[in-house]
């Protein structure tokens, strides 16, 4: 700069520079000190009177005691969302459609339906295994097993993990979906269905335990104790994309579940789990009959094993035959066991629970199942 242009200019740049410097802090200042990471949590059902908890596993015990939230407290860049789809897997599916779900736990047949639509999301681990089915009716009517149901009007929520698992219930008992009058009811609209005589029965899950106690309906017939292939089965996932863009948070969320998961496979640590399950409104004493003589070990166990495999192969076929998949849902590439092994070794848990074959025996018994015979 010239020297004779010095003493013209300075007055003018002055000003300027100190407008730059006080912008430049004004810019620090508003500036986030990191980018906040929101995992959003998926689940299909909401509690009595639209209660965001729900019952049954351990990520509803997870969130029942906030253990997702108090593995991420010092995490301040860190947000957890959870949502409750009232519309059960159908619903929740629609959302991760549209990208807004990080987590989510579904029954295996809306979760094949959504791979086989091509939803992107990787099978993490098992959450539910052989959850009784139950077939509930009005206390004054004449149905005592399954095969009365032939000509009747049922009750079942489609398009859930419910629909199939009935189907099979169906078929060992010599029937098929032609022989019923499904009428297509989510659980709450079932239950005013059943108790005000618009239909004549309806299958379900523990949800007409407590009325089956205060003598509204009355329960004909349970899965427990029949084939062991029998019951609902549900599952975790994570999205390709919340998986690929955060390993790390993907790792910390599976390994608090499978904590949970250990915790309330402790049959010490079975009242704990009804007490945190009650906050979905059910009373405690339904998971009381619900488990009664079953282990929750054997329920919660999260391992992908051959019998986890079996039955969503299963469940894809019956999917395919009844005309409700519109693509190939390619089972075999699903399952991604990476997290699930990685949170086993941390928590030192390899041999805890024990892996079953396709038929549900015991192949390789582990350490909770050391004293028991099945």
């Amino acid at each position: 700069m010239s020297a004779l242009l010095r003493p013209v200019l300075r007055p003018v740049l002055r000003p300027l520079a100190r407008a730059a410097s006080a912008l430049f802090c004004l810019a620090l200042l508003a500036a986030p000190a990191a980018a906040e990471t929101v995992i959003r949590f998926g689940h299909p059902g909401v509690g009595a009177e639209q209660r965001p908890y729900s019952y049954g596993d351990a990520t509803t015990y997870a969130r029942a005691r906030q253990l997702i939230e108090k593995e991420f407290a010092d995490d301040k860049d860190v947000k957890i969302e959870w949502t409750f789809f009232r519309g059960a897997g159908p619903a929740l599916n629609e959302s991760v459609a549209s990208g807004q779900l990080d987590f989510f736990l579904l029954g295996d047949l809306p979760a094949i339906v959504g791979r086989a639509r091509g939803l992107k999301h990787k099978f993490i681990f098992a959450t539910g295994r052989n959850n009784p089915i139950f077939l509930a009716v009005p206390t004054d009517s004449t149905i005592t097993k399954v095969e009365d149901v032939k000509g009747k009007k049922v009750a079942l929520f489609k398009g859930t993990n419910l629909q199939n698992a009935t189907d099979r219930i169906l078929a060992l008992h010599g029937l098929s979906e032609k022989d019923v009058r499904f009428i297509n009811l989510d659980a709450n609209a079932a239950v005013a269905a059943l108790t005000s005589g618009n239909v004549d029965a309806v299958f379900g899950g523990q949800e007409y335990l407590p009325l089956a106690a205060k003598g509204v309906v009355k329960i004909v017939y349970t899965t427990k104790g029949d084939d062991p292939t029998l019951g609902r089965n549900s599952s975790y996932f994570v999205t390709e994309a919340f998986a690929a863009a955060h390993p790390d948070l993907t790792q910390r969320v599976v390994t608090a579940f499978i904590k949970a998961a250990h915790f309330i496979s402790q049959d010490q640590n079975r009242d704990e789990a009804f007490e945190a399950w009650a906050l979905s409104g059910l009373p405690k004493e339904t998971f009381v009959t619900n488990f009664d003589g079953v282990r929750l070990s054997l329920i919660v166990n999260p391992l992908i094993d051959d019998y986890v495999v079996a039955r969503y192969k299963e469940q894809a076929q019956a999917a395919k035959d009844y005309g409700l998949l519109k693509g190939d849902p390619d089972i075999d590439h699903w399952f991604d066991r990476t997290y699930l092994n990685a949170a086993l070794k941390t928590l030192k848990l390899e041999d805890f629970w024990s892996t079953r074959d396709g038929r549900g025996n015991i192949e390789t018994r582990g350490s909770i199942d050391q004293k028991a015979s099945n």
